[in-house]
């Protein structure tokens, strides 16, 4: 019998600190060519030979702000019942040709702006662009789809208006930009069901324009071909020019004030709290983005250590700046226990005042600047990632060098740069808090923080108890 003897192993020491990052890699943009065809219409186009597919989407710099006070949602509804339909297409023979090119189609609209996006194989590429040209130009909308589409919607908003987060950013978005169209987020029941197939038409034919679009096609092509075969598809395209909006300027609240919306049975509150802020063109766009992930942006931020993993009042809390193309808003939210609503709150304003009043460290900068040009890199890995990256600079009218250059401007910021920032940014004297719960459960919490005015979850305000 023969026998083997092991040698014991001596156990690997456990590592006592994290291995270093390695360099960073530059991002390899993309050749870019802008051009713009007699119509009006912007063209964009980025090659990209790493996969046999392109991705296009054309852009209306129109959307449902344009229509808000009149007909809200209008903007999406449209765009959701023009790819139903052409003078030379059904519904059923659209989902046919986007089978046969093994493609996806979609449509939607937004605050600013409404598209119709499409994506597949490359050799199909003159059959894409011509079915996006067909639906931007000779939409039917068949009175059918739009009756199934309005009743969807109905069915929809009935479920909004038992959802907190939506609650919460609609009354939020209602007190920040009071007549201003960003005020507006979504239709009630009534303003859908009072939409008209008219409506819809009118509002394509005014604004499904070329003298306000932009096309963007990236993917596997020769650039001068595939110009070529968009001005062959889209050159001869007229449409009139859309008016130019002049809202209302947004009010300029003055000290916090509490907005209840009163969920009956609510054994959660959804905390919102926010001060109207900046869009992506100001000056300091970059270091108030970098400020914003240090104080709630990131899963390592400081909001998340604190009510998350040292309190456990919340799983997820989350703070933002959002850039709308006029104006921007910051805001900070949480879904948490009925009971520590005011503690949630508390802690909020802590850390808020916090970065107002003292430079961040050397590790939280360092941190948060390879968090954001992380993710700016894993944002343009895609094509749709990368579509969605150049719409954003031509949408919003940035430098050209807007993207070659926002890993160097972070990686620039400095402390100080984040603490003017978030002193600029982050009203925390004059934030607007909104609380969306059973007003019995939270209503005394509330009043700790200011005035209160309560809703009901139809935006109607309910008298006080």
């Amino acid at each position: 019998m023969t026998t083997t003897s092991t040698v014991p192993q001596k156990p690997a020491s456990p590592r006592s600190t994290a291995p270093s990052l390695a360099p960073e890699r530059p991002v390899q943009w993309p050749h870019r060519e802008v051009r713009t065809l007699p119509n009006g219409l912007q063209v964009v186009l980025a090659e990209s030979h790493a996969f046999p597919k392109i991705a296009a989407q054309l852009y209306f710099r129109a959307g449902n702000a344009l229509v808000a006070h009149r007909s809200p949602g209008l903007a999406s509804m449209t765009a959701t019942v023009v790819r139903t339909g052409t003078a030379s297409r059904s519904s059923h023979r659209i989902e046919e040709d986007l089978r046969r090119m093994g493609a996806d189609l979609g449509t939607g609209a937004g605050a600013d702006s409404s598209n119709i996006s499409v994506a597949g194989l490359s050799e199909f590429s003159a059959g894409l662009l011509d079915l996006v040209a067909d639906l931007a130009r000779n939409a039917s909308f068949p009175e059918d789809e739009f009756e199934r589409e309005r009743r969807q919607r109905l069915e929809e908003v009935k479920i909004e208006r038992t959802t907190p987060g939506f609650l919460a950013n609609e009354r939020l978005r209602r007190v920040l930009f009071g007549q201003h169209p960003y005020a507006v987020v979504a239709p009630n029941e009534a303003q859908v069901a009072a939409y008209k197939h008219d409506d819809l038409v009118a509002y394509y034919k005014r604004h499904y324009s070329p003298s306000d679009a932009v096309l963007i096609v990236v993917g596997d092509f020769v650039t001068a071909e595939m110009f070529a075969q968009i001005e062959r598809t889209f050159g001869d395209w007229r449409a009139p020019q859309p008016e130019a909006p002049h809202p209302p300027e947004p009010p300029h609240a003055k000290g916090r004030h509490v907005h209840l919306v009163h969920l009956p049975g609510s054994v959660q509150t959804q905390v919102l709290v926010g001060n109207l802020a900046i869009t992506r063109r100001a000056p300091d766009w970059h270091a108030t983005v970098l400020a914003n992930a240090i104080y709630g942006g990131a899963f390592h931020s400081r909001l998340v250590m604190n009510i998350r993993e040292q309190k456990g009042y919340t799983y997820s809390p989350r703070s933002g700046v959002n850039p709308l193309r006029q104006h921007g808003y910051f805001s900070v939210s949480a879904a948490v226990r009925n009971d520590v609503a005011a503690a949630t709150l508390t802690e909020i304003f802590y850390e808020m005042d916090r970065i107002r009043a003292l430079p961040v460290t050397p590790e939280e900068l360092e941190s948060a600047r390879n968090y954001l040009t992380g993710v700016f890199s894993l944002g343009v890995a895609t094509l749709d990632g990368l579509i969605g990256q150049l719409s954003t600079v031509c949408l919003d009218r940035l430098p050209e060098s807007y993207l070659e250059d926002y890993r160097e401007r972070v990686r620039a910021l400095t402390a100080d740069d984040v603490l003017g920032a978030a002193r600029r940014h982050f009203d925390s004297a004059d934030s607007q808090i909104v609380l969306v719960g059973d007003r019995a459960q939270i209503g005394e919490q509330a009043a700790l923080f200011g005035d209160v005015t309560t809703y009901d979850t139809q935006g109607e305000t309910i008298r006080a108890a």
